[in-house]
């Protein structure tokens, strides 16, 4: 479905320059706090978990201090599950999904696995309810070296620095109104080009990996979270989002060739979820809900295959 309606920045057809960018952010403001929704969340956590800095964003509007959260006695030996929310800021239920986990559920993983979290991958983004970077630049599509996200490069460089190989990666996310309202159109913007939107699917889905698609692996998950909250149906092409469903609830993306952020880890299982927090059947808590369901129901999913072996 394409929209004649241009994008309050720049001139049809031309993609953005350093001005319109410029433009873009001076559009920006401050909607909610970082430090007080989610740092003292995170820093709370420090009694049972180790909590690190590995890295501060510093930005015209403050200093953003970049948090992993990971359990002690941190074992190479064991294998470590990554999970990270607020890749994209705007997508709240990942972000308070992962500390919520963190809170509630991760403890009990912990024998078995090294549980390494980042709660907020993009804490300007959080701020701001944004999906990009101050910079007009979307962290989610930026997990490649040298990449221009510092976002990105700060988790990137974290995770190599475990010194090990991601048993499983899992990126909470969220698909909203916004994305057809205000995302889509400021890319088709950005980049000089005719705005396409999508159906918004209502409901829960996952994104997985083409190279890497982990059928069983998604099933489980998909399963565990009806149970929580419904997940979304395909559309009447057969699709979610534009892409072709796999399965039910299930779509896969070719993460490493998009630079998406389940792509630069080379996790055994790796999915991103997908939480449509607009949809009339749910609240801010049952997104929250969802996001620890799939994460605690992938790790069963593993501890389960790997006791079968």
């Amino acid at each position: 479905m394409t929209s004649d309606k241009h994008y309050f920045i720049g001139k049809p057809g031309l993609q953005w320059g350093e001005v319109e960018k410029l433009a873009w952010r001076q559009a920006q403001c401050i909607k909610r706090s970082y430090h007080q929704e989610v740092v003292t969340k995170i820093e709370a956590l420090s009694l049972d978990y180790d909590v690190e800095q590995y890295g501060q964003l510093t930005y015209d509007e403050g200093h953003y201090p970049l948090y992993v959260v990971k359990s002690k006695n941190f074992c190479i030996t064991k294998p470590t599950v990554l999970v990270t929310g607020g890749v994209h800021g705007y997508e709240t239920s990942g972000v308070h999904g992962a500390i919520r986990f963190l809170e509630t559920a991760a403890k009990a993983y912990t024998q078995r696995f090294n549980i390494v979290v980042a709660p907020c991958v993009s804490p300007w983004g959080y701020e701001t309810i944004n999906r990009w970077n101050p910079f007009a630049i979307d962290p989610n599509r930026s997990f490649y070296p040298n990449s221009p996200a510092a976002e990105s490069n700060a988790l990137m460089e974290m995770v190599s620095a475990l010194g090990v190989t991601l048993m499983a990666h899992i990126d909470l996310h969220e698909t909203t109104d916004t994305d057809n309202s205000e995302f889509r159109p400021a890319l088709a913007a950005r980049e000089g080009i005719t705005n396409t939107n999508w159906n918004i699917p209502d409901g829960f889905y996952l994104v997985g990996d083409s190279e890497n698609p982990c059928d069983d692996f998604q099933s489980h998950i998909i399963d565990a979270v009806q149970g929580v909250t419904h997940i979304a149906p395909a559309d009447e092409n057969g699709k979610l989002i534009g892409a072709a469903v796999t399965q039910f609830g299930v779509i896969n993306y070719a993460t490493k060739a998009l630079s998406l952020c389940t792509g630069f880890s080379d996790a055994k299982f790796n999915t991103t979820t997908e939480v449509y927090p607009d949809s009339p059947l749910v609240d801010d808590e049952n997104c929250i809900a969802a996001q620890v369901m799939a994460v605690t129901s992938g790790l069963d999913f593993i501890s389960h295959a790997a006791v079968s072996k």
